[in-house]
């Protein structure tokens, strides 16, 4: 395997005069339909192996919310039509003998997840669940079960995976922000719900910064308070803004008319709640941001199978590679792209790319044997992903991707080293 180490010559991050960044939050009906789809990959992968002895076979990133009707007032209202979420796909149900309860499980996990997340929503008569998830194509499953024991999985596709780092002074904000408000909205203000979308555009140390906050009726008993929730939100945004040093104006829920009684009030904290509709794949990338001035791809990370699927695969290892090849010594910025082949182990990819800007005149050559340990190591890791995802100790859709249980900096080679 052959380890392209290239420059970064174009400006990006906090270098462009210009820069735009998106978060969906955890109750964006698009990112309730990623967490769903996630949620389901690691009970599946858990399911399996408790069952079967080891993960089969499986995808089910495919996901619909169909938002349903309420009546948000003043101190309270209700919801006059449930939300309705459908969760598809291709699944083993039945190997050596025994069966895996499909539709029980999807149905818990939705439960499961929403009980978590949306403790006044009643999950009896404001949730339906519908399982779509089938058996899997004979060739896919043919090679997932390919591969024997130690040894590395076959690819299932030809696929892209791309990571960057560090952060960006704006992209940290965005993600901070929508972090904070979720915060206070569990803790001293209920009031804000847990649909929160924030726009960023910085241009040179300025920043517009446009929240839309679901508000959560039952704790907004009157228009004063509901402005004076706003204002809170406003300030929170501008406090975590100030901490980058970040000049922004922030604006909240800007679509709102009192004067007409148009407001942003939902009785679960959801835009899902009342006609928003939800999918899959159309939210955050794997570092839970939208930034269209980064390198990008539009393959969706959440419910694909964390064994042979490069989608998912080499997603998270870009965004683990360009983390810890940033920290070294004398890099400023890196970034990874991967190509995998389909039917060749995911271990050796077809195309490796890892581009450096530094922070001297120094040479990116001189990091080839650096980059290429840490690429290395990375890739040899894959084949523990999926339980790396089911123990948390790598999370996606946030932000480090890092190993949380082994040092991030460490690898064989390496000798430029942030301390």
């Amino acid at each position: 395997m052959t380890v392209a180490v290239t420059t970064i010559g174009e400006a990006s991050g906090d270098l462009l005069p210009l820069e735009i960044v998106e978060r969906k939050g955890l109750g964006h009906p698009d990112t309730i339909c990623d967490h769903l789809t996630e949620a389901l990959s690691q009970e599946l992968s858990r399911s399996y192996r408790e069952i079967y002895g080891h993960t089969l076979h499986y995808n089910v990133d495919k996901a619909l919310l169909w938002g349903g009707s309420s009546d948000p007032r003043f101190g309270g209202g209700r919801i006059s039509q449930p939300m309705e979420v459908y969760l598809a796909g291709r699944a083993i149900v039945d190997a050596a003998g025994r069966h895996l309860p499909l539709d029980d499980l999807v149905k818990e996990v939705v439960r499961r997840w929403f009980a978590r997340y949306f403790p006044l929503l009643d999950l009896d008569r404001h949730l339906r669940t519908h399982c779509l998830v089938r058996p899997g194509s004979a060739d896919l499953a043919s090679l997932f079960e390919r591969h024997g024991d130690g040894a590395p999985a076959m690819a299932n596709d030809t696929s892209i995976g791309v990571g960057f780092a560090p952060l960006s002074s704006l992209e940290r904000v965005v993600l901070d922000a929508e972090h904070r408000l979720g915060e206070m909205a569990c803790g001293d203000i209920p009031a804000i719900g847990r649909d929160i979308k924030i726009m960023g555009i910085r241009q040179g140390r300025k920043a517009r910064i446009v929240v839309a906050c679901a508000l959560v009726d039952r704790h907004i008993p009157d228009l004063q308070a509901y402005l004076s929730t706003k204002a809170d939100i406003a300030e929170i945004v501008r406090s975590v803004a100030c901490a980058e040093d970040l000049d922004a104006d922030v604006l909240v829920n800007t679509a709102d008319d009192p004067d007409a009684g148009s407001l942003y009030l939902t009785v679960l904290g959801t835009s899902a709640e009342c006609g928003d509709d939800g999918q899959a794949g159309r939210g955050n990338r794997i570092n839970g941001l939208i930034t269209p001035f980064r390198p990008t791809t539009i393959e969706s990370v959440p419910g694909k199978n964390a064994v042979s699927h490069v989608g998912k695969l080499y997603n998270i290892a870009a965004g683990l590679i360009a983390d810890r090849v940033a920290r070294l010594d004398g890099v400023a910025e890196a970034q990874c792209l991967l190509v995998s082949e389909i039917g060749h182990p995911v271990t050796e990819p077809l195309t490796v790319n890892v581009r450096l800007r530094l922070s001297d005149a120094g040479n990116v050559k001189d990091y080839q044997a650096a980059v290429s340990a840490i690429v290395e190591q990375e890739l040899e890791l894959l084949a523990g992903t999926d339980l790396a995802l089911a123990n948390g100790s790598v999370a996606i859709g946030n932000w480090p991707l890092r190993r949380a249980d082994s040092d991030p900096l460490s690898s064989r080679n390496t000798p430029h080293r942030n301390s």
